[in-house]
């Protein structure tokens, strides 16, 4: 299975974005498509919030910009050919395109295949964005006009947000190129994420999606910081907010076992009691092929201390299968890990090369009908074990917040332990219509599937 394209509804300029439509007459107008991972949809956010404080106006579709930016994936091979493809749609649709992100880290790479593109930037270059997008079309402000909300621009729905506390990573796995784009960690200080924060819960966010390539790391390459591990402190201020905080990108350090208790002590609203951790694997030596800094041996003992201090803790996941050098016995430690691990919520991807990633020159790449083999086997393991958890929870009354509701009344809702796009969802198929995106409802589950939930208003 090659990698997941970009869910549709992450792309600005398919999503429901809280853009106006309105343009006034001779407004220079912009385009935005965003590839990649929600810290890449932040970037978008931001540049978009700066253009439009400029006076430009943010165009829904080609047909209506001026010019075209696309923010683009680099990080794998499939993730480059979706990148390449957008940018000759938006080329074949528009004609006038920039490019930045993480692509633009090789801009040879991009205009050897599309040479007309009008410029290449790298990864959150914010300024030189904004020279190319003034060179391509000037800005034209109306200070009587051009009015920016004071939560700018969010290509998400209104009811969630994407919190990016943290740029780049001080790890050094093979299989990734991240710190070679993003640059090593750099953490923004707590009162502007805070601030940030609260802004976004003013103008009625009800979720706060928290991200960063390494978010238990946030705060440790601050030289004269008061704690040891700032993580902690700002979960318990976002917590405070009286919102829904998920975290994401959590390495499994000693000191996240201290988070757990701000998990399981929330009331109604605060830290959820859900982690998304990227093991990528548990056999020890793939581990260390991979050069994770991940302790696997004691990661089930760390499982099972979260899960005594949170019995509700939701516990997400990403695996590699196919790694170089994974043999069959490797492979059937992880599906054994998994018998003993119970994730709730898994996914997994078949390895493949990056350019520039220390893990190509790894002897005995493994073939890829093995690794389509691995990958099939691994998926019904993490399958029925998604089964088996979400049947138990049938006859439970759960609190959901409501995402979306259709012109038949049937609401789309994910439960505290499902992150919008990545996990399942819980449907509502009667007595829904009167609700709105953004409610937060109890339900009582009456029916499960493998991934999804059904239920009734309580």
């Amino acid at each position: 299975m090659p990698p997941m394209q970009n869910p549709p509804d992450l792309r600005p300029d398919l999503a429901r974005a809280r853009i106006s439509d309105t343009v006034r007459d001779g407004q220079p107008t912009i385009g935005m498509v965003s590839l990649g991972c929600p810290k890449a949809l932040v970037d978008s956010e931001r540049i978009l919030t700066r253009l439009r404080a400029e006076g430009y106006g943010i165009s829904g579709d080609y047909a209506g910009a001026d010019a075209v930016i696309v923010n683009t994936c680099g990080f794998l091979d499939s993730a480059k050919a979706e990148s390449l493809g957008a940018i000759g749609e938006a080329l074949a649709e528009n004609g006038r395109v920039i490019v930045t992100g993480c692509l633009g880290a090789e801009p040879e790479y991009i205009t050897g295949a599309h040479p007309k593109v009008l410029a290449v930037t790298g990864p959150h270059q914010y300024e030189q964005v904004l020279d190319a997008v003034h060179a391509a079309v000037p800005p034209s402000p109306d200070p009587f006009i051009d009015l920016l909300p004071a939560s700018g621009v969010s290509l998400t729905p209104r009811h969630y947000s994407y919190l990016k506390i943290a740029e780049g990573c001080n790890h050094s796995c093979k299989f990734c190129i991240i710190p070679d784009m993003r640059g090593r960690l750099v953490s923004r200080p707590q009162r502007a994420v805070m601030r940030e924060a609260e802004k976004l819960v003013e103008a009625g966010v009800k979720e706060l999606l928290v991200i960063s390539q390494d978010t238990s790391a946030y705060g440790t390459d601050w030289k004269d910081r008061d704690e040891k591990f700032p993580i902690l402190g700002l979960s318990k201020a976002l917590g405070a907010l009286g919102v829904w905080v998920r975290m994401h990108y959590i390495y499994p350090y000693p000191h996240v076992r201290e988070m757990i208790p701000l998990m399981a002590q929330r009331a109604e609203n605060g830290l959820l009691p859900y982690l998304d951790i990227p093991f990528q694997h548990s056999h020890p030596d793939t581990l260390r092929r991979m050069a994770r800094p991940a302790a696997a041996e004691r990661t089930l003992d760390e499982i099972a201390a979260w899960r005594a201090a949170c019995p509700d803790i939701t516990l997400r996941s990403t695996f590699i299968v196919g790694y170089p050098g994974e043999t069959e016995a490797e492979f059937r430690h992880l599906l054994d890990w998994m018998d003993e691990a119970q994730l709730d919520r898994v996914g997994c991807f078949q390895y493949e090369n990056v350019a520039g990633a220390r893990s190509n020159a790894l002897p005995d790449h493994v073939p890829e009908e093995v690794k389509a083999e691995r990958w099939a086997r691994f998926m019904e393991k993490a399958q029925a074990i998604s089964e088996a958890k979400l049947a138990a929870k049938v006859g439970q009354e759960i609190e959901v917040i409501v995402d979306e509701v259709d012109e038949d009344g049937i609401a789309t809702c994910r439960t505290k332990a499902d992150a919008p796009e990545i996990d399942g969802n819980l449907f509502i198929d009667e007595g829904a219509g009167a609700l709105a995106p953004g409610q937060i409802v109890r339900v009582e589950v009456d029916e499960a599937g493998e991934y999804d939930l059904w239920g009734r208003l309580v």
